[in-house]
């Protein structure tokens, strides 16, 4: 199974995010060790558009055999379309047909090689199209609320008007980044990460940190060190 890393160079939050040294090596370095670890996935490879992001990848074991388009680095970018772009260009070049995909951001670093191998045996044992990471929400879904242009609090669902008791309400989970496994086809045919053979791999929320402020990268870099 192939595993890619994307790792786009433009970052408006937190600039250079996914080289920045956390703790003891650069962010991205977390997760190309950790693919690199395990046991599911025969090849590693970065795709980026930054050549020093490809330098730091290279350095930690990854595969970097090409720099991805500018025209899929962009903020609008769709990155389904760099998973395409990048797995059938690796087919032409290679000769070898890829039937399955694993995706892992550089900016979960608390996902390890034991993940990604769990993960895996869902998606065999299942025959699975994707499976996505995902961790217990820490609130019920029905008690969040969009503001509209007057600044009033509306509901996500109006025909839900009160708010229940916690213990009254169903376990919602949110995607944590760190893991999506896919089967290649249905991906590129469909263009969607979801169908009805859709499962997830569940992660605590203490390890499901998304890295895309300074707020999360000081809560990683305290993780790391506990």
């Amino acid at each position: 199974m192939l595993g890619l890393i994307p790792a786009r160079g433009g970052s408006k939050a937190l600039p250079g995010k996914n080289i920045l040294k956390l703790a003891d090596k650069p962010l991205i370095a977390y997760t190309v060790e950790a693919a690199l670890k395990a046991q599911s996935i025969d090849r590693v490879v970065v795709s980026t558009d930054c050549q020093d992001i490809a330098d730091v990848a290279e350095r930690y074991g990854a595969e970097v055999p090409f720099l991805r388009p500018s025209e899929l680095a962009q903020d609008d970018s769709q990155i389904i379309d760099t998973y395409i772009y990048t797995v059938d260009r690796l087919t032409q070049e290679t000769g070898v047909e890829i039937t399955e995909l694993a995706v892992f951001l550089p900016t979960a670093p608390l996902r390890d090689h034991d993940d990604i191998d769990k993960a895996v045996g869902i998606f065999r044992e299942k025959s699975a199209d994707s499976v996505v990471s995902y961790y217990p929400a820490p609130h019920p879904v029905r008690w969040h609320r969009y503001l509209d242009e007057g600044g009033v609090l509306c509901p996500l669902f109006p025909e839900y008007k009160e708010l229940g008791n916690r213990q009254e309400e169903p376990q919602a989970y949110l995607p944590n980044g760190a893991i999506y496994i896919f089967r290649y086809s249905v991906l590129k045919d469909l263009g969607v990460y979801y169908t009805a053979k859709s499962y997830p791999y569940l992660m605590s929320q203490s390890r499901s940190i998304d890295v895309d402020t300074i707020e999360d990268f000081k809560l990683a870099e305290y993780r790391l060190s506990t």
